[in-house]
């Protein structure tokens, strides 16, 4: 644990964008955000998350900087798998989150596991995500997030959350499938909760030793949760 004791908690860095967001972005539009929110958790989709136990899904999936694809069984024949889903380069709560986890790769890899991110953004967004913040673990690209969907966290953003988006010049779909609000199919309004599990080599798929995710994209998991278990 005397390797953990001093990280600083994410938490604090993303209620810091919570505030300088609440100074900068009229009431109105925040209560629209805060609303599509509320709506997600009120489905019950956090209690739909795969849970600890379960085996994991297996999955192969298209890392951005290589086109190579990347087979979940490969990752575990290395050692545990460190599974982060993030909704998408253009939400700052997930760069900060993708940068936190970028300065802990070493002590990931130091401590024998493997970390990767999942979104439903196209390789070339993913590719961009990776170079614009020094990504060096795996980002793997999940169409209509399909994959999210076999871990519980997949949502289809309604209609009112769309019109939200498309007020703040967020273009999910183009960033998801390369298409215009226009001629992109639901698909490419599927996104994942941002969420954070840990999977446990046991045969070909695994097990899942540690599951969190939030319909509230402000919280998330805190790093040191997932890793002080990679440890034992």
């Amino acid at each position: 644990m005397s390797r953990l004791s001093p990280l600083p908690r994410l938490q604090d860095q993303l209620d810091a964008i919570t505030a300088r967001t609440r100074t900068l972005v009229q009431p109105d539009r925040l209560a629209i955000s805060e609303g599509v929110a509320a709506d997600l958790f009120a489905t019950g989709i956090e209690d739909r998350i795969l849970q600890v136990g379960s085996p994991a899904p297996e999955f192969t999936l298209q890392d951005a900087q290589t086109g190579m694809p990347i087979r979940s069984s490969d990752l575990l024949a290395l050692g545990p798998v460190i599974v982060k889903f993030f909704r998408g380069r253009w939400d700052p709560y997930c760069v900060t989150e993708l940068e936190v986890w970028r300065d802990l790769n070493p002590l990931v890899r130091e401590l024998g596991a493997i970390s990767i991110a999942i979104s439903p953004q196209t390789r070339r967004q993913n590719d961009f995500a990776a170079q614009q913040h020094d990504l060096k673990f795996p980002l793997l690209s999940d169409p209509g997030s399909a994959v999210a969907e076999q871990f519980g966290i997949a949502h289809t953003i309604p209609d009112h959350g769309r019109k939200y988006f498309r007020s703040i010049l967020v273009n999910i779909p183009f960033a998801n499938s390369g298409l215009t609000y226009e001629t992109a199919p639901d698909s490419a309004w599927r996104l994942p909760l941002p969420g954070l599990f840990l999977i446990q080599p046991d045969g070909r798929s695994g097990t899942i030793a540690y599951a969190q995710a939030f319909a509230d994209p402000r919280v998330r998991p805190e790093p040191s949760e997932l890793l002080a278990l990679v440890q034992r």
